[in-house]
């Protein structure tokens, strides 16, 4: 039976991921604090009170920078302070709700990362989903990432691929059969809305931060596309947790 093995949430787009056991999901919105901030170039047009999408270069991201790998980023969402630590050490600490708090984590993103950043970086968030490249909870199937290791000749970490859902015990490559199709986990409602076509950000190790893989070149060489995981819209509130299974839905009209 396909069960859910990890959920992840990224509250700051680019920086790893927040471990969670159960969240709550609401019809029509990503999983809480997903992606809620986003680190900007000083250079970038973001205006807060009348947020638009923008595209990723706007921000700090893996594609580019790679060494936002480096850091490890640990949110507490009842207090929404984020703790950077670098080697295990923390090396920033601040209330991402409180201009101070975001002040704290842009001075030390501001010496840490000068070379990378196109002037002062400011700590930016939206209400909706204008920071997240689309928005929508991202499912990874593990034995696909297993298929794709045999292609790879060499483990595949699943976080390069930045998911929300982790399941197992589901055919390599059956997620994408989803599509279209309604899905059940644990008292939520969700349907499969599309493949994700990969890009170079997988390519970065999320452990070491180098760029040792050719993801996209090995999927195409291997499987004939560039996708892996698809993106899930939420049509149901519920709570989804770890060792939920996975099972077909309705479709709302029987």
């Amino acid at each position: 039976m396909t069960r859910i093995t990890r959920l992840c949430r990224y509250p700051v787009k680019g920086l790893s991921a927040d471990d969670l056991t159960a969240t709550d999901l609401i019809a029509g919105q990503a999983i809480p604090f997903d992606r809620k901030w986003a680190i900007a170039h000083g250079s970038t047009n973001f205006d807060p009170a009348d947020p638009k999408h923008l595209p990723k270069t706007s921000y700090l991201q893996l594609m580019q920078h790679e060494r936002l790998a480096t850091l490890e980023a640990q949110f507490d969402d009842a207090e929404q302070t984020l703790t950077l630590l670098r080697d295990g050490k923390q090396v920033a600490r601040g209330n991402l709700s409180m201009p101070i708090g975001r002040s704290l984590i842009e001075q030390f993103l501001s010496a840490w990362a000068k070379e990378e950043l196109r002037g002062a970086p400011r700590l930016v968030a939206a209400p909706g989903a204008e920071l997240s490249d689309v928005g929508l909870p991202v499912l990874i199937n593990l034995n696909t990432l297993r298929d794709i290791e045999r292609v790879a000749r060499k483990p595949v970490d699943p976080m390069r691929f930045r998911g929300n859902i982790y399941v197992d015990d589901m055919p390599a490559w059956s997620e994408f059969e989803l599509v279209g199709k309604p899905v059940n986990m644990g008292s939520a409602r969700l349907q499969g809305l599309a493949r994700i076509d990969r890009c170079g950000a997988t390519n970065v190790n999320p452990e070491t931060a180098e760029r040792d893989m050719q993801i996209p070149k090995v999927l195409q060489s291997g499987f004939g596309h560039v996708d892996c995981g698809i993106y899930l819209s939420v049509m149901g509130d519920g709570r989804i947790a770890v060792g939920d299974s996975l099972g077909e839905g309705d479709d709302g009209n029987g």
